[in-house]
């Protein structure tokens, strides 16, 4: 499992869950997350934060956001070298076969549709873990 430590980020322009998953997150033990509300926030955070030594071990992202999505985030991710292999989990409410498809084809760690609870979060964290290490 990921260690509690681990840096996380969380991408979704809702406020209100950015919120409920930093709460999931605490209760589950994790202490180190940060936020942004929207694609491009979160690609300046994350090449920031690589670049100070201090990277993210995971981002949870949401998939539709105004100006830049998490699609456009994890193509940018996934063009930098020193940041693709960040575990990247992508939160929706679109759940049609055809989303998630996209997502895994572009190199989605996993998915997870809204709306969604603590075990669900937990179990998710499992299988990208187990999945990672295998």
């Amino acid at each position: 499992m990921f260690n509690k430590d681990t840096k996380i980020l969380i991408v979704d322009d809702l406020k209100t869950i950015r919120s409920i998953l930093t709460e999931i997150l605490w209760k589950i033990g994790f202490t180190t997350i940060d936020e942004a509300e929207n694609g491009k926030e979160a690609l300046k955070k994350i090449q920031e934060a690589y670049e100070e030594g201090t990277p993210y071990g995971l981002i949870f992202c949401d998939w539709n956001m105004p100006e830049y999505t998490g699609i456009d985030l994890l193509n940018a991710k996934n063009s930098i070298p020193s940041i693709k292999d960040t575990p990247f989990i992508m939160v929706t409410i679109e759940s049609e076969r055809s989303y998630v498809l996209k997502a895994v084809t572009l190199g989605v760690d996993d998915f997870i549709v809204k709306p969604f609870d603590e075990v669900i979060i937990l179990k998710k964290l499992k299988s990208v873990w187990e999945r990672l290490n295998e």
